[in-house]
């Protein structure tokens, strides 16, 4: 072909060890430029095309997913395959890199997110002609074990509400095990967003911590992205109306150091009206489960005492989806279809019952 620019003709060298090497390199090339398909060998090397990638091709992407990505290419790509030519990647390499990763303890769900990574930077360079295929197509990942969740069963709850009586987070930690919403949901959620009138809360942010040093907690969009208004138990929106009386109270108390710029309006705040953080949630609900005897769980399983406690009470799939925020309700289905599967038995116990009682006493 010609230089677009200058109009002259390109050229480009073949080298090999034998005539009949060459001859047979210079068939294929040809028949590539014939079709459509040639791709000009590129020098660029994995790391030069990953640190491109990380800067130039990720301007839709959450800064957070952007952080992830580059601290798995950074941590542990670039150590491994950084040095290989962009055009010579092989899936081979790619796969002893996951084993190695995987002997040196990392977990299946980490090297999957690390995957997705990779294989997200190598479409793109595929869809920019600098390789043919995508190298890590062919590659096999660890087969995740699903982590058994551990909702809370009515005599925990008991004991859990009885242990948060006059708990500076109680109503935190009451509309969290009742309304099913995430911690960073709970703790972005503003006073706007609470409608008393027709008792709804429209979740359509979350607080998120900074992704480097000095930086400062912010609002994000959700997890997913779809926003959700969502009707909890009348129950939870008397407390929450209880709640605001208490902040308003304690926001005249401390004056005009209440709050912070930026996290104005926030629900769940401390006695001076700033943000709470995960960490320090999650460790005073540690206490809370102490006092109570409970064994130590994460805050998400106050989520997911939520969506049992639904099940159980008969609600249909489809509106515990929406109300959680899951994207779909297969999805939901395949979190607690465990679920489901104890509902059945029991329903089977019932209609065993009912089959005695009916069945003739002769």
């Amino acid at each position: 072909g010609r230089n677009p620019g200058t109009g002259k003709q390109m050229q480009k060298s073949i080298y090999g060890d034998s005539q009949q090497e060459v001859a047979k390199q210079l068939r294929q090339i040809q028949a590539a430029i014939d079709n459509g398909t040639y791709i000009e060998p590129s020098k660029m090397t994995v790391e030069q095309w990953l640190e491109i990638w990380l800067d130039e091709y990720l301007g839709n992407v959450k800064p957070g997913t952007v952080s992830n990505y580059s601290q798995h290419v950074k941590n542990h790509i670039i150590p491994a395959i950084g040095s290989v030519k962009l055009n010579a990647l092989q899936p081979a390499a790619i796969q002893r890199m996951y084993n190695q990763i995987q002997k040196n303890g990392l977990s299946p769900k980490t090297i999957k997110n690390l995957h997705g990574a990779l294989h997200r930077a190598m479409q793109t360079a595929v869809r920019l002609g600098y390789i043919r295929t995508n190298p890590t197509g062919a590659c096999i990942l660890p087969r995740i074990e699903k982590k058994k969740i551990q909702p809370l069963d009515k005599p925990e709850i008991t004991k859990f509400l009885d242990a948060l009586k006059g708990h500076r987070n109680e109503a935190l930690f009451k509309v969290a095990l009742f309304s099913g919403m995430r911690s960073g949901e709970l703790l972005g959620l503003t006073w706007d967003c609470v409608q008393f009138d027709d008792g709804t809360i429209y979740v359509c942010k979350q607080l998120t911590a900074p992704r480097k040093k000095g930086g400062s907690y912010s609002f994000a969009p959700l997890k997913n992205d779809k926003p959700r208004t969502i009707t909890p138990a009348p129950t939870v929106m008397q407390l929450l109306r209880e709640h605001k009386k208490n902040q308003t109270e304690q926001r005249l108390r401390v004056g005009g150091v209440w709050g912070e710029k930026g996290l104005e309006n926030l629900v769940f705040t401390n006695e001076a009206g700033k943000h709470l953080t995960q960490c320090g949630v999650w460790k005073e609900l540690q206490k809370v489960f102490t006092q109570a005897e409970i064994d130590p769980r994460p805050f998400h399983d106050l989520r997911h005492s939520y969506a049992v406690n639904s099940i159980r009470s008969g609600d249909d799939v489809k509106t515990i989806q929406e109300n959680l925020g899951h994207h779909t309700a297969a999805f939901t289905l395949d979190v607690y279809g465990h679920v489901t599967e104890q509902m059945k038995r029991e329903s089977a116990d019932r209609m065993e019952q009912f089959i005695e009682s009916v069945k003739s006493t002769s």
